[in-house]
C-alpha cells in the first residue's frame, strides 16, 4: 500500500503562484509513476501532469508552460509548480501513484487540496 498526503493549496489571486507537495509513505518502490488530477465542480477529473520513475514527464494541454511537475526522491515528495495561474485553474487537486504501466489508471489517491483562484 501507498498513502498519499497532499499539501499547499490556497486562495490566490489570478496570475499568482502557488507550489503543491504530496508526501508519499508505505511501498513506494511499487511506484512508477506519479501525478496531480484535478476536478472542479460539475467537471471530470483530468490529469493535470505526470511524471515517470524514468524522468518522462506529461502535461495536459491546458497548464503547458505555467506548471512543472517534479519529485524530489530522498524526501519521497512530488510537487506541482503553478504559475500564472488562472481562475479556471480552480478546482480540488489530487496527488496519484501508479504501479503498473504507464497509461494505466492510478491506483493510489491522496486525499485532495483545494486551489481556488479569484479574478
Amino acid at each position: 500500500q501507498v498513502q498519499l498526503v497532499e499539501s499547499g493549496g490556497g486562495l490566490v489571486q489570478a496570475g499568482g503562484s502557488l507550489r503543491l507537495s504530496c508526501a508519499a509513505s508505505g511501498s513506494i518502490f511499487s511506484i512508477n509513476a506519479m501525478g496531480w488530477y484535478r476536478q472542479a465542480p460539475g467537471k471530470e477529473r483530468e490529469l493535470v501532469a505526470a511524471i515517470s520513475s524514468g524522468g518522462s514527464t506529461y502535461y495536459a494541454d491546458s497548464v503547458k508552460g505555467r506548471f512543472t511537475i517534479s519529485r524530489d526522491n530522498a524526501k519521497n515528495t512530488l510537487y506541482l509548480q503553478m504559475n500564472s495561474l488562472k481562475p479556471e485553474d480552480t478546482a480540488m487537486y489530487y496527488c496519484a501513484a501508479l504501479s503498473g504501466p504507464w497509461g494505466n489508471e492510478y491506483d493510489y489517491w491522496g486525499q485532495g487540496t483545494q486551489v481556488t483562484v479569484s479574478s
